[in-house]
């Protein structure tokens, strides 16, 4: 038989091979991050009627080329164009990610990790950030507690799947007030100063569980409210109350057996405070822990700049006479050792805080709601008060000085209840950042990336993933940024199919497929020709 039959049949079937393979990249044309191939042709094997022969100089004859016949084509290659991102499509979904770059998420199916650039990922009912197409579950960090810091970072030893919407990760834990800073004005013609009430200060804070208090103050002249005013105030704690205005400084008027339980008096509330030394700094605190603040109104102009700055708080006893202490109190009030002018007010020595302990009084006394230890909690690090902000200048003789939570510029230790997920941020990095209702933000883990040596030798598995092979390498994984990728949400990366290219290529095939088809027909007519010559 003729050869040419053959080298038509393999014409035949490697142009069908390579439409079959253009078929797919069009019907792919609108998959997500589908990487279009391209099929490489080869020439087939050759029979060699005549050897080629050198020169022979004897004789004086030239050199002979072989005589060679070729036998057909192959299909030598099928090539993914994995290398070039497709286009960006905008979703508005949050959890629809288009990655850059040469990397490519990480994905289970629980035995084996696959990989793939398609990133229309959902969140199922266990809170498993995973591909909307499959389920399988995204693979990432997740996040450990700095102990000595308290932060939450991210931990690059496992890699796990993201179960950025678990029971715990819906809630964000309340935390305690560490800072508070006053403002408005102290009037020194302010009509609350020339009484025995004082002008009344209050402070909002919360305990570690999330309730919710507020601290009331008592500022006076010192030498008492007749006392010509000379810069100089004490400031006493009065109370402490509960979200409903109600004190929970209690005592009980009953008996052991049947307990009536009615708010101290001003003098008890002050007895109990003072045995807890709740304004001594850090806790230790002077005799009878009564704050005095000194402004620089009244002093020299060498000493002073006359406008109504708070220079010093002195920490001493509940007398004006007997207020000796001359250090400045400044608080250290964050870790990187910045000072305010305040006090530091340690709420752990007040009955029940910790233990649940009543105050050692006449009677029994306590805090409400404390039988169960589930009032105020513990506020280890006290809250760092600063009154810098105060000032001592003309209002109209109106006062407006109040407290308010956190620094002066910034929420920073400001405490807050518990808070409910509102919604969930991932950044260029693939950081996964909650935000709650209570203001707070907590970083929930961060999406992995995958990078191989031959990406080209990935081996697809459907589903638009890929699976490693021996030529692609193994995978190396490892934060997006590493090699200058990102990540960016709401939108997808579509197919890098190149329609006109494809079209192209159908009609170079369709034509190919064509004039092989004459290869046997052709073939065949000469081999009719020949057996019509018996006749």
């Amino acid at each position: 038989m003729m050869r040419s039959l053959f080298s038509g049949v393999a014409g035949l079937r490697t142009h069908q091979t390579r439409m079959d393979v253009i078929g797919n990249n069009i019907a792919n044309v609108n998959t997500v991050a589908y990487k279009s191939s391209s099929v490489t042709f080869q020439d087939l094997l050759y029979q060699t009627t005549q050897n080629a022969s050198g020169a022979n100089a004897a004789t004086g004859r030239a050199g002979i080329n072989a005589k060679q016949i070729g036998l057909g084509v192959s299909t030598g290659a099928i090539s993914t164009n994995i290398s070039t991102s497709g286009s960006a499509q905008n979703t508005g979904s949050p959890f629809d990610i288009r990655i850059s770059g040469d990397a490519f998420f990480i994905v289970s199916d629980g035995s084996n990790q696959f990989y793939t650039r398609a990133g229309a990922f959902n969140v199922d009912a266990n809170g498993t950030l995973a591909m909307a197409t499959n389920g399988y579950p995204v693979m990432g960090y997740g996040t450990t507690t700095n102990a000595t810091t308290g932060e939450r970072v991210i931990n690059t030893a496992t890699l796990t799947q993201l179960d950025i919407m678990s029971d715990e990760n819906m809630i964000s834990d309340p935390v305690a007030t560490t800072n508070a800073y006053s403002v408005g004005i102290l009037d020194k013609n302010s009509d609350a100063l020339s009484t025995t009430a004082g002008q009344m200060m209050s402070m909002p804070f919360y305990d570690n569980l999330g309730y919710s208090y507020t601290a009331q103050f008592r500022l006076e002249k010192v030498g008492g409210p007749t006392a010509a005013d000379s810069g100089q105030y004490t400031m006493t704690m009065t109370d402490i109350v509960d979200s409903e205005g109600k004190s929970i400084l209690i005592k009980n008027t009953g008996t052991a057996d049947v307990p009536v339980m009615e708010e101290m008096t001003a003098a008890e509330k002050f007895a109990a405070l003072k045995a807890a030394k709740v304004l001594g700094v850090g806790g230790s605190g002077g005799t009878d822990n009564v704050a005095k603040l000194t402004f620089d109104t009244y002093l020299t102009p060498s000493e002073s700049s006359a406008t109504g700055k708070l220079l010093e708080v002195v920490i001493g006893a509940d007398t004006a006479s007997t207020i000796t202490a001359t250090n400045r109190q400044e608080v250290t009030t964050d870790e990187n050792g910045e000072k305010m002018v305040g006090l530091t007010i340690d709420l752990d020595g007040l009955p029940g805080i910790i233990s649940g302990a009543p105050y050692n009084g006449p009677t029994y006394a306590g805090l409400r709601g404390m039988t169960d230890n589930n009032g105020l909690n513990a506020l280890n690090k006290g809250i760092a008060f600063d009154l810098s902000e105060m000032q001592n200048i003309d209002n109209k003789g109106s006062s407006t000085v109040n407290g308010k939570r956190g620094r002066i510029t910034s929420d920073a230790g400001a405490g807050c209840a518990a808070g409910e997920m509102s919604s969930i941020s991932i950044g260029q990095d693939g950081k996964i950042t909650a935000a709650y209702t209570n203001g707070q933000t907590k970083l929930l883990g961060q999406i992995a990336s995958a990078t191989f040596a031959n990406a080209s030798g990935l081996e697809k598995a459907g589903d638009n993933l890929y699976a490693s092979t021996l030529n692609s390498g193994e995978a190396v994984i490892n934060d997006i940024t590493a090699n200058g990728g990102s990540m960016s949400t709401g939108e997808l990366e579509m197919s890098n199919v190149d329609l006109s290219a494809e079209f192209t290529d159908m009609i170079t095939t369709q034509r190919g497929f064509q004039a092989n088809s004459r290869i046997i027909t052709v073939s065949d007519s000469m081999l009719e020709e020949l057996v019509n010559l018996k006749r």
